[in-house]
């Protein structure tokens, strides 16, 4: 078995022929993880646990393999809580919480017979699209890696989870998504992935940012796999490849301002590459779209954040409070977030001063939010299209440090995956290539209309026969 290129439906597949054993895979991606440690990827790798979960597998026999992820190793990201592991939500406030339950969205998979192998790193509190985490770290240096190159960041916030199944720890497992954070390390590391339209998971058990914005989301080897969590996980049929020929995707300026040249390359070549396959690709207008979005994000996340986070840590029982959860936060960029704007629940205004948050948030929450939604929902019926298509970050991984986290840096990474998340829409992002310079890898978003979700994955599959899996890391 070529582990480098094994999927979660090959794993399924290979378990249910008895090729191969629960106990076999687990092994080798504990010791694919134990070789891996200078990628961070990890705060808690559950070895004992894991091997027994295996083994109860293989002696079930047949009953066992009747389960969609029978005996496959996966990982979650630490702000998922999983039943008798740390939950730190990559904070040193929160290292010592261990949960007795399993967030809604791991027992599901949990019941589909995947087995866990561990707890992945994460930007501090998902506040952040570096996941350069000066809380945790397993290698030399701070800061969750890329799979690619370790001197790159691995995107956040699930940075953990994407850099494991890009470095071909796991071939899959769950991290969550504010403003892009399933995505940005899902085309960073060359793994596939889906931000699900808000409300389709349930969102129990997460430490959170923002309950507008919030969503657990499936990432994986390919969309095929991606597709089975997902039907684990919120249920329905298998989904089928959809005909390309029958698909209509738009493309928005904005979105494709601010690339590097290797993005530039690898979306117009994939953009050609589907026109081939017979897809209609249209330009379309969405003018109010940076402004509508600029109302909504920061008021919205930086609003709720506070509230939110002060009911999750009472509902854990361990006594902490926000203020000593905040005295204790590691990386500079998330504590000066903290302290600037959500404690004192205050929002920066255009000439650099501080304003109350109340009234931008309720702006946000009654007009602007609606009015983003409005935009989106116009847009693709008005054009007749399933998806609008762009560049999921416009630049390939850059230099792992505390620069990494700059505000700047963190504008960039989210300019095309911020709207969609502020909007509450579906997301996919398919790895499309391997930057012709850089040799980095380069993903590709395409974001449809609210409970689009399986026409989305139907495409994505489609996607996977057109632009295959990304070579290993080597």
């Amino acid at each position: 078995m070529d582990f480098d290129q094994l999927t979660l439906i090959q794993a399924v597949a290979e378990l249910a022929a008895g090729k191969s054993t629960s106990h076999a895979l687990t092994s080798e991606a504990l010791a694919r993880a134990k070789a891996n440690a200078d990628l961070n990827a990890f705060v808690t790798l559950d070895e004992e646990g894991a091997l027994k979960a295996a083994v109860a597998f293989d002696t079930q026999g047949a009953g066992a393999g009747s389960r969609p992820l029978g005996g496959v190793p996966i990982v979650i990201k630490d702000n998922i809580e999983v039943a008798g592991l740390p939950c730190s939500a990559g904070t040193p406030a929160l290292k010592d919480y261990v949960p007795k339950a399993d967030a809604p969205v791991v027992a599901k998979l949990r019941a589909a017979g995947a087995v866990i192998i561990g707890k992945t790193s994460m930007h501090e509190l998902a506040f952040g699209i570096s996941g350069y985490n000066t809380a945790f770290k397993t290698g030399a240096e701070f800061g969750v890696r890329n799979a690619y190159d370790r001197a790159l960041i691995a995107g956040g916030s699930s940075s953990g989870t994407g850099a494991a199944i890009g470095a071909r720890i796991v071939a899959g497992g769950l991290g969550t998504d504010t403003g892009g954070s399933v995505r940005v390390p899902g085309a960073l590391n060359g793994c596939a992935s889906l931000r699900p339209t808000v409300g389709r998971y349930p969102q129990a058990g997460i430490a959170p940012i923002s309950h507008t914005r919030d969503t657990a989301g499936p990432m994986a080897a390919t969309m095929a796999d991606v597709a089975l969590l997902d039907s684990v996980i919120a249920g329905g049929d298998i989904v089928r490849p959809a005909d390309l020929r029958r698909v209509r995707i738009g493309l928005v300026k904005s979105m494709l301002a601010n690339l590097d040249g290797d993005t530039e390359t690898a979306f117009q070549a994939a953009l050609a590459r589907l026109k081939a396959q017979g897809v209609t690709v249209v330009d379309i207008e969405m003018p109010e779209l940076t402004q509508l979005n600029g109302r909504v994000g920061f008021p919205v996340a930086l609003y709720e954040a506070y509230d939110d986070m002060v009911a999750y840590l009472n509902r854990t029982g361990t006594g902490v409070t926000i203020e000593a959860m905040v005295a204790r936060i590691a990386s500079p960029d998330v504590k000066g977030t903290y302290e600037g704007l959500v404690l004192p629940r205050k929002l920066p205004a255009p000439d650099g001063s501080l304003v109350d948050a109340k009234p931008l948030y309720v702006e946000a929450i009654n007009v602007a939010r609606p009015a983003l939604q409005a935009l989106y929902q116009q847009t693709f019926a008005s054009n007749g299209i399933d998806a609008i298509a762009f560049p999921t970050t416009p630049r390939v991984a850059i230099a792992s440090n505390p620069e990494s986290s700059s505000l700047e840096n963190f504008g960039l990474f989210i300019q095309n995956t911020d709207p969609g998340s502020n909007a509450g829409i579906p997301g996919i992002q398919i790895p499309i290539a391997l930057g012709e310079t850089s040799k980095l890898p380069i993903g590709l978003e395409l974001d449809g209309p609210a409970g689009s979700d399986k026409r989305l994955l139907a495409i994505g599959i489609a996607l996977d026969a057109v632009f295959g899996r990304l070579p290993a890391p080597r």
